[in-house]
């Protein structure tokens, strides 16, 4: 925990933020290697510098620190959640919700559900609830819809309503095909998918041209050779607590961590020692959960720590020379910032 008994420090709403540090024996910012002995300078909600303690002390000599043990690490990015409270270390999520005025707490995107049985149920009330509700939200960048419809035509007024309006779509392989989402117009790289089944060459493979990631959700049959596959051909890999057809209220109590951790246990179970693993799974559980949800680029982005980006990242009381197996081990979470703002420590 930081040495500063307090969450942060107390702002003027009228004055300029203050730039505080956050330091830790080891920084992850997951966007370059780790740091040793490295900090994180905030201002308000964003990051604006990430590198060694000493040289941010020495660049920001009036700012406050907050001297963490453990470790710094890009905030989790859940890229398929349900709508309870989310564990601590993540920061953001893709929430599948029935009104995106609905608060989940959390940045992100919330993905209003499209659940029509066939097309004369969509267009006689829900087609215009959900461009009702798209249309009345303050912030509509930060909205999405979640194609879960079984019936094709829906599916297609479904992808021609996200291009209109530039939303993300969000769609489940349970329940539909690649090649029938593909047909439809809604695979593309506005669009992630969430999957907890096992995925053919073929599929593997027409995801990845279509630029569309790949939330892998739990359960799934052979995670540890599916998973493998998708990171060594390319495609972009992120992690979902829940999926689609999953009960919204069942308790899990898990994030895209814990899911990546138990991938790695698994493969290393079966006797696998894949180079890179333990490095891409932590990617795909911060940066790679951020480009599901299309906020890994540009001001504000997500998923990383580095200049420009939110200030967004947990901290975890983990230690040791192989910085990514350590963070896998699942150590205790100590705290969770969200833009600048801690919002949950460790008792």
């Amino acid at each position: 925990m930081p040495s500063a008994r307090r969450a942060g420090p107390v702002l003027d709403r009228h004055a300029p933020a203050p730039v505080v540090l956050h330091s830790a024996p080891l920084v992850l910012p997951v966007c370059v290697d780790p740091l040793r002995d490295g900090a994180v300078a905030t201002k308000g909600s964003h990051v604006l510098r990430v590198g060694p303690r000493a040289e941010l002390r020495a660049a920001y000599p009036a700012a406050e620190e907050l001297r963490w043990r453990g470790m710094i690490v890009a905030g989790q990015v859940d890229a398929c959640s349900s709508a309870r409270a989310p564990v601590p270390g993540v920061t953001a999520r893709a929430s599948m919700v029935g009104d995106p005025a609905d608060c989940l707490g959390l940045p992100g995107i919330s993905y209003v559900r499209v659940n029509s049985a066939g097309e004369e149920e969509w267009e006689e009330g829900e087609r215009d609830a959900v461009i009702t509700a798209i249309r009345e939200v303050e912030r509509p960048y930060a909205v999405g819809i979640a194609a879960l419809t079984g019936d094709f035509q829906v599916l297609e007024d479904v992808a021609v309503l996200s291009r209109t309006f530039g939303l993300r779509l969000l769609a489940d392989l349970d329940r539909h095909s690649t090649a029938a989402l593909d047909e439809a117009g809604v695979l593309g790289p506005l669009c992630h998918v969430a999957c907890a089944r096992t995925l053919d060459p073929g599929e593997r493979k027409l995801l990845r041209l279509r630029g569309t990631a790949v939330a892998l959700c739990p359960p799934g049959p052979d995670p540890g050779g599916d998973t493998l596959a998708l990171l060594e051909e390319g495609n972009t890999v992120a992690f979902g607590s829940h999926g689609p057809a999953s009960d919204p209220c069942q308790e899990g109590g898990f994030g895209p961590l814990d899911l990546a951790a138990a991938l790695r246990r698994h493969v290393r179970g079966r006797g696998q020692r894949p180079r890179g693993l333990d490095r891409r799974l932590v990617e795909a559980v911060t940066i790679g959960g951020a480009a599901a949800l299309g906020m890994d680029r540009g001001k504000g982005r997500i998923g990383s720590l580095c200049p420009g980006a939110r200030a967004d990242f947990a901290v975890y009381d983990a230690r040791g020379r192989y910085p990514y197996a350590a963070l896998l081990a699942q150590p205790p979470c100590l705290g969770t910032v969200v833009g600048g703002v801690i919002t949950t420590t460790a008792p």
